[in-house]
C-alpha cells in the first residue's frame, strides 16, 4: 500500500478519539514546575531566563498598556515553542501544522487587539485605514484595501505558521526516504544526503523556535497599534 507524504499531517485517532488533545496537553505537563527551595535546578533556572528575555524583546516596542498582555502573550509563545520543538521528534504529531489550530489561535487574539484598538481609541483605529495626506479620488479605493488587509492579518498569522512547519517536515521526509532508497544501492550518496539530512534538521529546530516567536511578536505589533 502507498502511503502518501501527507498522511504526517492527517490528526491521529485511538478507537475513534482525537489524539490532538493529548499532543495540544502534553508540552504544559513537559514543564518544570518551580519549587519551594531558595535555589533552583539548572533546568528552572534556563527555563526562568529564557522566558524573560523572550517577554522582554516582546515588550519593548509596546507602552505600559500593553503590558497586561505579558503572561498571555509569553505562555503562547512559549506554548508553540514546545509543540512545535515536540513534532521533530520521530512518530509524533505536530498540532501547528493544522490551518484550523493556527487560526484558532490567531483570530480571536486579532479579534480582540481590534475590539480594543475600537473601544479605547476608535479615532485612531479608523485613521489607519486612510494614510494621512491620500488625494480625494483615492480615498475609496484606499479604505478598501486598507480594510482587506487587516482582515487578512489573522489568515496570514495562521497560514505563515502552518506553511513553514509543514514545508519543513515534507523536506525532512523526503531526504530521509531518498537516504532509505539510496543506502543499499549508492551508500556513498547516502551518506551525503543524511548529513543535508542532519543539517536541516537542525534548521528546522531553528525555523521551530523563529516561527513561534514571530507569531507572537506579530501580534504584539497589532496590539501596538490599537493601545
Amino acid at each position: 500500500m502507498m502511503v502518501s507524504f501527507f498522511d504526517q499531517f492527517a490528526s491521529p485517532s485511538f478507537l475513534g478519539i482525537p489524539l490532538i488533545a493529548v499532543a495540544i496537553a502534553l508540552p504544559w505537563v513537559l514543564f518544570p514546575t518551580p519549587s519551594s527551595r531558595w535555589t533552583n535546578s539548572r533546568l528552572i533556572t534556563v527555563q526562568t531566563w529564557l522566558t524573560n528575555r523572550f517577554t522582554s524583546q516582546l515588550m519593548m516596542p509596546l507602552n505600559v498598556g500593553g503590558h497586561k498582555w505579558a503572561l498571555l502573550l509569553a505562555s503562547l509563545m512559549v506554548f508553540l515553542i514546545t509543540i512545535n520543538m515536540l513534532g521533530l521528534l520521530p512518530y509524533t504529531f505536530t498540532p501547528t501544522t493544522q490551518l484550523s489550530l493556527n487560526m484558532g489561535f490567531a483570530v480571536p487574539l486579532w479579534l480582540a487587539t481590534v475590539i480594543i484598538g475600537m473601544r479605547n481609541q476608535p479615532t485612531v483605529a479608523l485613521g489607519h485605514l486612510l494614510p494621512e495626506g491620500t488625494p480625494v479620488p483615492l480615498i475609496p479605493v484606499l479604505i478598501i484595501i486598507e480594510t482587506i488587509s487587516l482582515f487578512i492579518r489573522p489568515l496570514a498569522l495562521g497560514v505563515r505558521l502552518t506553511a513553514n512547519l509543514t514545508a519543513g517536515h515534507l523536506l525532512i521526509q523526503l531526504i530521509a526516504t531518498a537516504v532509505f532508497v539510496l543506502m543499499p544501492m549508492m551508500p556513498v550518496v547516502a551518506i551525503l544526503t543524511a548529513t543535508v539530512l542532519f543539517l536541516l534538521t537542525l534548521l528546522e529546530v531553528a525555523v521551530a523556535m523563529i516561527q513561534a516567536y514571530v507569531f507572537v511578536l506579530l501580534l504584539s505589533l497589532y496590539l501596538q497599534e490599537n493601545i
